[in-house]
């Protein structure tokens, strides 16, 4: 296609430095870097295809017109929102390298996320990934995938984190894992009896499939350290309805906020860099209980 040519001499000219806006995320994590560089590629195919050919003819105007042209192809809400951000960071950084004078994307608002509350497991539905072993799997298998499940549940940890744990991560003695967030901060969290004592288990036939990777904590069948795939291929295999690997940071966080937990410590605990984040389970607790009390309460 013709913009598309367009764009790659644009590439050639330098005039929109993607390379090196990728370089400046230096406090980012790796899904984020790929995401904010795969906006702003498609932004810059788009403004082609209306003869933009670099960054500074870009005025306030295009910028809308895209956030239009995204919500009229039906894009979910929190998408749009994830691409504009995407460009409001690579335009900031153009405007602090003054290779822009003005930055186009401020004042450019997004439709309003009416925000999908976290869903919560059911005590069916996680019992059924604690507890279900399907009977083609090896025993080393259960005992790794008994471990993964207590610790995305039990110490509520992303499926990013989890899979880049090595096996100095865990402190069996006081109860923690150390924990690598995103943009590269760092943080302690308790870990359950339960899960710790699945990571013993699995620890003891680790061997089995331990390859060239002998840092990690937790390994595929093909002895490498395990990936977001793998982890979701586990929860596919043991839950008795469709779910994701999310959903049990999302019951951890509930679980807790359920029994009294202060709101900014299962902050510290999920490694949200904003309480505004958090508060969207104190939402999810507040329906649950208005369901319990619609099905409990004989003037409900």
């Amino acid at each position: 296609m013709w913009w598309a040519t367009t764009v790659l001499e644009v590439s050639r000219a330098d005039q929109w430095n993607l390379d090196g806006f990728v370089v400046s995320l230096t406090a980012a994590s790796t899904n984020t870097v790929s995401a904010y560089q795969r906006d702003v590629r498609l932004f810059v195919e788009w403004v082609a295809r209306h003869g933009v050919k670099a960054p500074s003819q870009v005025t306030k105007q295009h910028v809308r017109s895209y956030v239009a042209f995204l919500t009229t192809s039906k894009l979910a809400r929190r998408s749009i929102a994830r691409k504009k951000a995407a460009l409001a960071r690579y335009f900031g950084w153009l405007t602090r390298n003054k290779k822009v004078k003005v930055d186009p994307t401020v004042g450019v608002k997004t439709p309003a996320d009416k925000g999908r509350l976290p869903k919560v497991l059911t005590a069916e539905q996680l019992r059924a990934l604690l507890e279900h072993h399907p009977s083609e799997h090896p025993r080393w298998r259960h005992l790794r995938d008994d471990a993964v499940v207590e610790m995305l549940y039990g110490s509520g940890l992303r499926v990013s984190e989890l899979c880049s744990l090595d096996v100095d991560s865990i402190d069996g003695r006081r109860c923690v894992v150390r924990v690598m967030g995103k943009g590269n901060k760092e943080r302690q969290v308790p870990v359950s009896k339960p899960a710790i004592e699945s990571v013993r288990d699995w620890l003891k036939v680790r061997h089995e499939v331990l390859g060239a990777d002998e840092l990690a904590l937790f390994l595929n069948h093909r002895t490498k350290r395990m990936t977001a795939r793998d982890v979701r291929r586990l929860i596919d295999d043991r839950a008795t309805s469709p779910t994701h690997p999310h959903a049990l940071r999302h019951t951890f966080a509930t679980h807790l906020l359920d029994n009294g937990a202060d709101l900014r410590a299962v902050q510290e605990l999920l490694g949200h860099a904003d309480v505004a984040t958090t508060q969207r389970y104190t939402h999810v607790s507040k329906e649950r209980l208005k369901t319990a009390y619609g099905a409990s309460h004989p003037r409900a």
